[in-house]
């Protein structure tokens, strides 16, 4: 009953000193102010957009940054020639995009074309809003990554054997992290949310301004 009585004891008033073996150890003051952490302007940027809500942010930029995210994916469509042959399911999630993805492949220097466009007709351009040109150059990066599978497939390129299954992974879980990320990178944007992708989203902060 002693230990539970000095368990609801009321507490030692905390505006005096505080003592810690019987010495002085902090004078505390109620009006005492202490400095605030500063932040960088990038990420000042990026919290004051998150903390406004949906309505912050206009529906034109959100379309607009939404359907950046289609180009990585369209770029690097071809690493899942192993999971779409083989599972139906993405057959049936991709279809209706094929006719995008042909006009896109139609022409072997759409990707560069696109990627000259975003990058120097949004991203560099000061009419747009930052949350475009972040999401603009999210999915740039997010392009420019493409480069280093693509190298290791050229580079290694076994026709069966223990070879062939190590490419096959590789190409599925590239083709599956572009395909997450244009989930969740058009979904935040339609609702107005920022996303933030691993890898991508600091390279991007650093090329916007």
């Amino acid at each position: 009953m002693a230990i539970i009585s000095q368990l609801f004891a009321p507490l030692p008033s905390l505006t005096g000193t505080l003592t810690l073996t019987g010495r002085p150890f902090l004078p505390l003051n109620p009006s005492t102010q202490f400095p605030k952490p500063r932040l960088s302007r990038e990420r000042a940027a990026t919290l004051v957009l998150q903390s406004k809500g949906d309505d912050s942010v206009d529906a034109s930029d959100r379309i607009i940054s939404a359907v950046c995210y289609f180009y990585p994916f369209f770029d690097g469509i071809q690493y899942g020639k192993f999971i779409i042959t083989q599972y139906q399911p993405f057959q049936i999630l991709i279809q209706p995009l094929f006719p995008a993805i042909r006009a896109f492949k139609s022409f072997p220097f759409n990707g560069f074309l696109i990627f000259i466009t975003l990058y120097f007709v949004v991203v560099r351009n000061p009419n747009f809003s930052r949350y475009v040109r972040f999401n603009t150059m999210q999915a740039i990066v997010l392009d420019v990554l493409l480069i280093f599978p693509d190298l290791l497939e050229r580079s290694f390129n076994p026709r069966d054997g223990f070879g062939l299954d190590v490419v096959m992974s590789l190409d599925s879980t590239v083709f599956l992290f572009l395909l997450v990320s244009l989930i969740y990178g058009f979904s935040a944007c339609l609702f107005g949310l920022i996303p933030r992708l691993p890898l991508v989203a600091e390279a991007a902060d650093r090329q916007v301004l």
